[in-house]
């Protein structure tokens, strides 16, 4: 043995009669004495979970998706009903390929999937909209006064003549560019959804909403002369739940890519076949729990299943390693799994502990989706600590590992490759400065890079999908061929009970649409005030003198006898003052929010008060002020509590600075790579950052540990780090390649947010490896490691 010629900060290790190790005892003589019990119980739990997750299915909500404590959310939850057609809205466009809409055989196909979509499940139809629904009218002022009627004549036959009626109506309906495009070759179909059915009360089957449409409508009316587009939240929701199932074609090749690797790692099919096996275990756990829960499987938390094998592999493939190095030297097959249940309980599971509190501080983010995630995370994490902890190490104790596993194992910590020798210098003192300053140097450079992330969506559309997405075409269609943006975001005109007809409160959405229609994102504003124009100029011959809105209220109460009712709202005391936007992007929304809030502080009185926020783009701005405000918090708790229990396990300050600064780095890096994607923080993105830390302290707090043994045995730093890279350090770095490979196969995904969370995991893996393995043996070297003594002076 290699005497000690340095002494080194190894706290944290219980000693023989701690309480930690007398736990260690207990539980290892209880876990051992009863291994068929064991067995027996974790049978009988696993067919109860495997029954529950029977049950599980595809499940998504719009107020999941949404921050229901923000303050314009709670303002637009609470007038939800007086705002229909203002935010959870389909959008179907019927599109003629050989002409324009005036002809009978486009009519008929119109007719028939408005009838059509109407009869769907989740459609609040008293709110839909089309040229053939009854509350779609034409208006016009004559030398009799004022003529209207629906935009379908009465008597429509399919004729000429009533084609030629019916563009005339079309022309007087004010419909062009919202529910006919501006070229004539398609029409639209507004469809409000439910987000709860009036009469049962159940929430709206988005899988099952989005599939009626493609059955119903896209399959039934397309053809050779018509095109169906549809966009809108549920389409959106739709796309990610189908794009969801050849996720687990993905799963199943990560499963087999993993067993494949984790044979060439140990050698052993045996040990290799009870690990894969304890992972999916620790799956059907998770899914169970969710499903007892109430929670079903949403697009987001859908990669949750494979982060819990992930998570499962990364823990057991260190079984497999001290399993085999105590049978190679001497140990029998229940001696064997006794010694890696002592050796890896602890550490392991203040590892696993540290990835439950990582997951767990995504609750703080007001967000459903978000919650829910974190919460199936963190039963992941829970589970594998039984799975992986007692049932492992049992299974182990029947299995054992082959001879060709033992003497595999025996020839790693015999003989020592270059590489291995190149990453093992790291724990030398001039190497450690050097990779310390790199290091540095690429902090330095995560952090400008990162600079550039922004909160929000980035791109039109929807950026979770392809950009050449059937999804992403329709919406470009529907932005190019129609005036109307999709992008809409409502504030909330509050006044008095029929307050709105009061003329101060018109001047007032003029002054607002004054100030928005500044911002270049804004396409246009709508109100009740512009209503009020209109009829108060067609009520004088047409006269633009008569342009403006009269301080007359007997005149003004004539201009709201005229305006559609849902630019009044209940009672005239909340009236939608509607802001049609460019694009969604975080920039716009936040330039217009902060525009609206600037007006408000300046105009609002006892009179009228000016209110965010509705429509989808409302709800995203929300949404994205929400993220803004929780994101640091939730990194600092994640990195607060993660040190903590690193205190806790270790009792040294130092050490948790060793396990914690690559990890820190890391995520910065992430950031930077997410910026360099045009990828932005939100709903879908931000998760990613808590799971890479979670996962990646698992990789420093097993090569500290194994570190730290050796260092007490007496060993020199260098030379106990050499031999923990023999061991635990292979382990290590084949769990991050195997880890990496597994989730590289999503950038396959037709789902973009699905291939894009691949490849940021896959560095991530990565990464948290390198620092594991490259930074931390250097910082534990400058760190820990403390000069001998010159004479004469006290060490």
């Amino acid at each position: 043995m290699n005497k000690p010629v340095h002494s080194a900060d190894t706290a944290g290790k219980d000693a023989g009669g701690g309480p930690l190790h007398q736990l260690e005892q207990f539980l290892a003589h209880l876990l051992f004495q009863h291994r068929k019990g064991v067995l027996i119980l974790f049978s009988v739990l696993t067919v109860l979970f495997a029954w529950q997750a029977s049950s599980l299915r595809p499940s998504a909500s719009f107020e999941k998706m949404i921050p229901t404590r923000h303050p314009a959310i709670v303002n637009y939850l609470k007038h939800e009903g007086e705002l229909r057609g203002l935010g959870n809205v389909v959008r179907v466009i019927v599109q003629s390929r050989n002409g324009d809409i005036f002809t009978r055989e486009f009519q008929e196909v119109l007719r028939s999937a408005t009838d059509e979509i109407f009869y769907i499940p989740g459609v609040d139809r008293a709110a839909m909209r089309s040229v053939w629904t009854p509350n779609v009218l034409w208006g016009e002022v004559t030398e009799e006064g004022f003529e209207a009627g629906p935009v379908i004549p009465q008597g429509y036959d399919g004729s000429m003549a009533a084609l030629d009626q019916l563009r005339l109506n079309v022309y007087r309906s004010g419909e062009v560019g919202s529910l006919v495009a501006n070229d004539f070759k398609s029409a639209l179909i507004l469809v409000p959804l439910l987000e709860r059915n009036p009469d049962t009360g159940e929430a709206l089957d988005y899988a099952r909403f989005s599939k009626d449409l493609e059955e119903k409508v896209r399959r039934k009316y397309q053809n050779a002369d018509i095109e169906i587009r549809i966009v809108g939240f549920a389409k959106v929701i739709g796309e990610l739940i189908d794009g969801a199932v050849p996720i687990l074609g993905f799963f199943g090749l990560t499963l087999l890519l993993t067993a494949g690797l984790l044979y060439y790692y140990s050698r052993c099919a045996r040990s290799t076949a009870t690990t894969i096996f304890c992972c999916l275990v620790a799956v059907v756990w998770q899914l169970g729990c969710v499903a007892l829960m109430g929670y079903g499987l949403d697009p987001y938390s859908i990669l949750v299943p494979f982060l819990t094998f992930a998570i499962g592999i990364s823990h057991a493939v260190q079984n497999i390693n001290a399993t085999a190095l105590a049978v190679a030297n001497g140990a029998g097959r229940i001696e064997a799994a006794k010694a890696s249940f002592r050796t890896l309980f602890v550490a392991g599971t203040v590892a696993l502990l540290c990835d439950a509190v990582g997951f767990a501080t995504l609750l703080i983010i007001d967000v459903g989706v978000i919650k829910e995630l974190a919460i199936a995370a963190s039963i992941g994490v829970a589970v594998i600590i039984f799975t992986k902890m007692f049932l492992l190490p049992v299974l182990m104790s029947y299995t054992g590992v082959s001879p060709a596993a033992v003497t595999h194992a025996r020839n790693k910590c015999s003989s020592v490759s270059g590489i291995w020798r190149a990453v093992a210098r790291c724990a030398e003192p001039k190497t450690a400065v050097a990779v310390v300053l790199v290091s540095a140097a690429v902090l330095a450079f995560g952090f400008i890079a990162s600079r550039d992330l922004r909160i929000g969506d980035l791109d039109p559309g929807a950026p979770e999908l392809r950009k050449d997405s059937r999804y992403n075409r329709d919406v470009d269609y529907l932005v190019t061929h129609y005036a109307t943006s999709t992008d809409m975001l409502v504030v909330m005109t509050k006044t008095p009970a029929q307050g709105c007809r009061d003329y101060q409160v018109l001047a007032g959405m003029d002054l607002l649409a004054a100030e928005l229609e500044k911002i270049p994102s804004v396409q246009r504003t709508q109100s009740v005030s512009d209503f009020a124009y209109r009829v108060l100029a067609g009520n004088n011959e047409g006269n633009l003198k008569w342009y403006a809105i009269s301080r007359n209220k007997y005149a003004l109460g004539s201009a709201f006898n005229k305006t559609p009712k849902e630019y009044i709202g209940s009672n005239c005391a909340m009236t939608p003052f509607i802001v049609y936007l460019n694009d969604h992007k975080a920039e716009t929304l936040s330039e217009v929010m902060k525009a609206v809030r600037d007006f408000s502080r300046t105009n609002d009185s006892e009179q009228v008060r000016f209110v965010l926020a509705g429509g989808n783009a409302g709800i995203e701005a929300a949404t994205n002020e929400v993220i803004k405000e929780t994101e640091r918090t939730m990194l600092l708790l994640v990195y607060g509590i993660v040190g903590l229990l690193l205190l806790l396990e270790f009792r040294s300050f130092k050490v948790m600075v060793c396990i914690i600064v690559p990890l820190y780095i890391t995520s910065v890096l992430c950031e930077a790579i997410m910026a360099r994607m045009g990828l932005g923080v939100k709903v879908a993105t931000l998760p990613v950052i808590a799971l890479g830390v979670g996962i990646g302290v698992d990789y420093g707090i097993y090569i500290y540990n194994r570190l730290q043994q050796y260092m007490e045995q007496g060993y020199e730093f260098s030379e106990a780090y050499a031999r923990t890279l023999m061991t635990t350090g292979r382990a290590v770095a084949f769990t991050g390649l195997t880890l990496a490979v597994g989730v590289l196969t999503w950038i396959g995904s037709e789902i973009k947010f699905q291939a894009d969370m691949g490849l940021l995991l896959t560095f991530m893996f990565l990464w948290n490896m390198v620092g594991a393995l490259v930074l931390l043996p250097a910082l534990a070297r400058l760190i820990l490691v403390r000069r001998p003594a010159l004479a004469g002076v006290p060490a």
